[in-house]
């Protein structure tokens, strides 16, 4: 297994060749505006994936997916030429993601912007579901209450009274 670093050296390599031989074109009328993103070698440095994008159309993407399997053969005969390695790698052509994966995360932004721009613009004319303070609070005694209970308080006061002095007095009877 060769050394990470290494793997990742001829990747940078490989990524450069390959452009560079699609800048210079091909004969394929097929190919679109390619853009080689990325590559990948495995660790034993037989085999590189790697990964493109086409500016255009669905059909302009199908197209040049045909012409680079097509001139897969051409492309690893030319990083043969251009890399120092006892082996040339198998070349795999992969078309990249990134495209719609950023078109997919600005709409899901889009729609999360505009939400909350609805929420702020409801905010303004929103109501309490409930009461308008959902707090209690405590209660405001008026004075008369509380001289009304004072007086039913003493008056029951003075009836227990007058009713354990009877008690005591039988039993001070009974000695």
């Amino acid at each position: 297994m060769a050394d990470p670093e290494r793997a990742r050296k001829m990747a940078d390599r490989i990524k450069v060749i390959i452009a560079k031989r699609l800048e210079r074109g091909l004969r394929d009328p097929r190919l679109g505006f390619v853009t080689i993103t990325d590559v990948k070698v495995t660790g034993d440095l037989q085999h590189a994936s790697v990964f493109y994008t086409v500016y255009g159309s669905i059909d302009e993407r199908t197209d040049s997916a045909a012409a680079l399997k097509a001139a897969t053969g051409l492309m690893r005969s030319e990083v043969g030429k251009n890399i120092t390695a006892r082996l040339t790698p198998s070349i795999e052509f992969i078309a990249d993601g990134i495209p719609e994966n950023a078109a997919l995360i600005d709409d899901l932004l889009r729609e999360a912007h505009d939400r909350d721009t609805a929420t702020e613009d409801s905010k303004g004319t929103a109501t309490y579901a409930g009461d308008a303070d959902p707090y209690k609070k405590p209660r405001d005694y008026d004075l008369e209450d509380d001289e009304a209970d004072e007086v039913s308080a003493d008056s029951d006061d003075s009836a227990d009274s007058d009713d354990s002095d009877d008690s005591d007095a039988a039993s001070t009877a009974k000695h």
